[in-house]
């Protein structure tokens, strides 16, 4: 894996341990959506900072499939390594490293639902996925199926175009892509950080029309159409345990 030979762009070093899962992300598309930061804030826990960009806080619901996934030393298991996957998610700082929070994240893999839910204390929920590729296009569709759960819809039809040159610093691009850590809460309010590692995203402008899309529901709130798109063909992630952010 060379891109581990890859870091003049991080924000900051790799972690000073060996790196635990592996994964690849594939054919992903990013939806943005612009928010008032107060709709926000009260669903961000403590001792995270919201972020905003020219003041709006921005949501992104992220439809991806993963693959290839598993532990440093394993091999993949198969109802746990390809699986499509739907993130709603923001951008938020603690201790100065920007990061990523989830809202939700919808899989089609019960197994990898428990596993990140009891590991990484994400908000993980069991769902009916399913996505069709014709002639470059794709029309992705989850339902959330997870019992007790805000319920939860989407579908979108999507066709990558032409590549997008390397984003610049600074830049909205840039501050909604290139995130190198994600955080979480367990139950008593404990924060945890998970570094990530890739190489820059590879960007494309791409074309997508909504069809629906209620997962703003978990936050009262309902997403129309997206300010902003971008796609991504593949990239491939490495991630380390949870740290303990005091």
């Amino acid at each position: 894996m060379d891109f581990l030979n890859d870091t003049a762009h991080r924000p900051w070093p790799l972690p000073n341990r060996p790196w635990l899962l592996y994964m690849e992300w594939g054919n992903l598309l990013f939806l943005h959506y612009p928010v008032h930061p107060d709709v926000l804030l009260p669903h961000i826990p403590a001792g995270l900072t919201l972020e905003t960009y020219n003041g709006f806080a921005w949501l992104s619901v992220v439809p991806f499939k993963m693959q290839n996934t598993h532990p440093r030393g394993l091999f993949p298991i198969p109802t746990a390594s390809h699986f499509l996957e739907l993130n709603l998610r923001t951008y938020v700082t603690a201790k100065n490293r920007p990061g990523v929070f989830f809202f939700s994240l919808d899989a089609q893999s019960p197994l990898a639902v428990r596993g990140a839910r009891m590991g990484f204390h994400l908000p993980y929920f069991d769902a009916r996925m399913r996505w069709e590729i014709q002639k470059g296009s794709t029309r992705y569709l989850s339902h959330r199926t997870h019992k007790g759960a805000t319920p939860g819809s989407f579908e979108a039809h999507y066709r990558p175009l032409f590549p997008l040159p390397p984003v610049a610093r600074g830049s909205l691009d840039h501050w909604l892509t290139e995130r190198y850590c994600l955080y979480s809460a367990d139950s008593r309010g404990h924060l945890y950080r998970c570094d990530i590692h890739h190489q820059p995203w590879p960007l494309q402008a791409v074309q997508v029309r909504e069809v629906q899309n209620s997962l703003g529901a978990l936050l009262g709130i309902q997403l129309l159409k997206a300010e902003l798109a971008h796609f991504s063909q593949h990239l491939s992630v490495v991630g380390w345990g949870l740290e303990r952010v005091q």
